[in-house]
């Protein structure tokens, strides 16, 4: 005959181990919430104590008292639910990733205006609104900058006016 109690006592163990990886985790999610901007903090509605913890903690210098502090946030965050903030920090990562990919793209074309005339003609063929004599003006001040070793204002507003048009077109 089997035992119903003690069947039903190991259904409800969990081992030291587990417990400890399930504490780490949570203070892992805590130091990554840590690391947000305010303004993303403030848009997951976590509880007050929490918040006011995570707060705190970005006052601290001491290492030890860091220590303690991310030691009770992640004692926090095992009480919170934690499969929504992990779902919303994911989904800002990926559009992260996206805006740094655009960023990338948009300095290779500007790269590529101030190395190769016939990149114009290509930008061109893609956004046909473009301010073709502003941008000619934009490549040949940078260029000039360049040559003289002057700061490269000209080339800073060109990959602005590059983001601008980019943000235009929805690209």
């Amino acid at each position: 005959m089997h035992n119903t109690d003690a069947d039903e006592d190991d259904a409800d163990y969990i081992s030291r181990s587990v417990d400890k990886r399930v504490a780490e985790a949570a203070q892992k999610l805590g130091e990554r919430l840590a690391a947000l901007r305010p303004e993303q903090l403030a848009r997951l509605e976590l509880p007050e104590n929490l918040h006011d913890a995570i707060m705190q903690l970005r006052q601290l210098s001491s290492n030890g008292a860091l220590r303690r502090q991310r030691q009770y946030i992640g004692k926090l965050m095992r009480g919170v639910e934690r499969e929504p903030i992990e779902a919303q920090l994911a989904q800002w990562e990926v559009a992260r990733k996206v805006e740094v990919v655009q960023f990338q793209r948009l300095e290779r074309w500007r790269d590529r205006l101030l190395q190769q005339d016939r990149a114009l003609e290509e930008l061109l063929a893609i956004y046909p609104g473009l301010d073709v004599q502003h941008v000619r003006n934009l490549i040949r001040n940078a260029r000039r900058q360049q040559e003289r070793n002057q700061p490269p204002k000209s080339s800073r507003e060109l990959f602005r006016y590059l983001t601008q048009l980019a943000a235009g077109k929805g690209d």
